[in-house]
């Protein structure tokens, strides 16, 4: 009964991993789309929040951190691609498609800005739980 349960919790994850996998490959035609004139406004705000946390470097979520890791990779960046993908108009995602091959094909571009943000964020983190500590151990000795 437990392997039954494995191989069922398993291949659920690894649809999940295949369906992330799927919408990711889309990543390139956003990437396309937000610099698409005819792309709306609102779109393009969606796509370059997407596009820039996706093609950065280090994650918001360390994928070292146990489960929580993964989920910016299985939930966040899906979703966020699927949302931008809605708004964006369909003759636009066409016209990107062909693009976007030969890009996924040249390899995926780095955007270090968010990167460098992200390692930011992570220092003053870092810094914050360093004062809590300090404060909470001297106020125990």
């Amino acid at each position: 009964m437990g392997e039954d349960f494995s191989m069922k919790k398993s291949s659920k994850l690894s649809k999940l991993k295949d369906y992330a996998k799927k919408l990711k490959q889309h990543l390139f035609v956003l990437y396309l789309s937000y610099k698409d004139e005819r792309t709306p406004w609102y779109a393009k705000v969606v796509a370059i929040c997407v596009v820039a946390y996706a093609f950065s470097p280090i994650d918001l979520i360390p994928d070292f951190i146990p489960v929580l890791g993964y989920l910016d990779d299985l939930i966040l960046v899906p979703l966020g691609i699927y949302i931008a993908l809605k708004l964006i108009p369909p003759h636009v995602i066409k016209d990107n498609m062909v693009t976007a091959k030969e890009l996924i094909q040249n390899g995926k571009p780095k955007n270090w800005f968010v990167g460098i943000l992200f390692i930011i964020i992570w220092i003053l983190f870092a810094v914050w739980i360093g004062k809590i500590l300090i404060e909470i151990y001297s106020k125990n000795y």
